[in-house]
């Protein structure tokens, strides 16, 4: 039986617990780097869809209305955008729908070309958005502390650094409009005088922030030789449970690249490559793989449902 260990988080008024986020760091780290290599390398339009859906439940199963948000105002125009400029610069393929002013032809292949590239695009953002609400800092340090001490801080410090000043020139913002110097006020010059003066005070904050930092990882001892750390991280029988489901899926994955089940070209014509119940097989390892952390979450939620029905 799975142990409910599971990690609180808020996203507006509503409440919500990730239990993928409770497992030992090893195993997110190994999961995110097969599905992020998976989708960074893998250009089979199947394989594409499986791990855009995935990306795009878990991510919003994570942050809710705001990966949803995030995913109709920057992902969406992001894919038109992209898939409409390779045809205006990629004139290769077969099968011709019409020409451009210039005389240049407009093809079918490089349409599609140019949608599964800018779909591989918004899919690694979104793996790695879902990367950087799991995989926190701590867990990171906790896993390449003793390897790489230097470095692991490093990255540490660079993965938290968007959504932590984002956080900090909010409250800055909030400051200064209580006296009337926010970016809301005056004129035009008026509010570039106001950016300005906030953007500096981030700054000034970051600074003083990195120096603190420094002293207080010194004070402690990081990086020393023999050193020792408290940790909470626990590898127990479910960890190596989900380890050994990760490790199946991917190397069945693996074994489908081997085999060429994912040969597809979009030039000159398009063509893909069908080996009967293997090819079935592969996809349906691939979509099993990238839907782990939701059937994780939907179970526990249903367990936690039935606790509180005996209640």
């Amino acid at each position: 039986m799975f142990n409910i260990q599971k990690i609180v988080k808020r996203t507006g008024n509503a409440e919500f617990r990730d239990t993928f986020a409770g497992f030992h760091p090893a195993i997110s780290l190994l999961y995110f780097t097969a599905v992020i290599g998976f989708a960074m390398f893998f250009t089979h339009p199947v394989c594409q869809i499986i791990s855009l859906a995935c990306a795009f439940t878990y991510s919003a199963y994570i942050s809710g209305r705001r990966a949803v948000r995030f995913s109709l105002i920057y992902m969406l125009p992001m894919l038109i955008i992209t898939a409409l400029l390779n045809p205006a610069f990629n004139h290769q393929g077969a099968t011709i729908l019409a020409y451009f002013p210039n005389g240049n032809p407009l093809t079918l292949e490089s349409v599609l070309f140019g949608i599964s590239a800018s779909t591989m695009l918004i899919t690694v953002i979104l793996w790695f958005m879902c990367f950087n609400e799991v995989m926190t800092s701590d867990k990171f340090v906790y896993l390449f502390g003793r390897v790489i001490p230097a470095l692991s801080l490093i990255l540490a410090m660079a993965l938290r650094f968007v959504p932590r000043f984002w956080a900090q020139i909010k409250v800055i913002s909030n400051a200064q409009k209580c006296v009337g110097r926010d970016v809301s006020n005056g004129n035009i010059l008026r509010k570039m005088k106001h950016g300005i003066k906030i953007l500096s005070i981030l700054v000034t904050w970051a600074l003083e922030n990195a120096i603190e930092t420094a002293d207080s990882m010194k004070g402690r001892g990081y990086g020393l030789k023999g050193r020792t750390a408290f940790s909470i991280f626990r590898f127990d029988r479910r960890d190596g449970l989900a380890a050994t489901y990760i490790l199946a899926c991917a190397s069945v994955v693996i074994a489908g690249a081997v085999t060429e089940v994912y040969r597809f070209r979009y030039f000159p014509t398009i063509r893909g490559y069908w080996s009967g119940f293997w090819t079935i097989l592969v996809f349906a390892a691939y979509f099993a793989l990238g839907i782990f952390p939701i059937l994780i979450n939907l179970r526990e939620d249903l367990e936690w449902k039935r606790i509180k029905s005996r209640i």
